[in-house]
């Protein structure tokens, strides 16, 4: 009895990580990321592995990147510029920087 429950509280974890990212990844549609970005690829601007790659193990990642969406930015990738996302709410630019920071290569 005590693996059943085991096994279901994880895959009710499994559940919600995978609806969460999904939803994540429904901002991104819905904002226009994936215009530029996607997950594995570069397109024109990084993609978002490589961007979660580029930043692991750096505490300061997150604020770094949430500002680089509002705000917008070039250099660190390239030349061409990031414009500024300022209209997005800033709950949607955390999730969506938490998302890309959370996925591996």
């Amino acid at each position: 009895m005590k693996t059943l429950a085991t096994c279901l509280l994880v895959s009710a974890g499994l559940l919600a990580s995978a609806g969460n990212a999904l939803a994540q990844e429904a901002l991104a549609k819905k904002y226009n990321c994936l215009a530029c970005h996607s997950v594995d690829n570069k397109l024109v601007g990084p993609a978002y592995k490589d961007v979660a790659a580029k930043y692991k193990g750096d505490a300061g990642a997150e604020a770094k990147l949430v500002a680089k969406v509002k705000n917008g930015g070039a250099g660190v990738w390239g030349q061409i510029p990031m414009p500024p996302n300022s209209s997005v709410p800033d709950a949607d630019v955390k999730a969506l920087v938490k998302w890309v920071l959370s996925l591996k290569k």
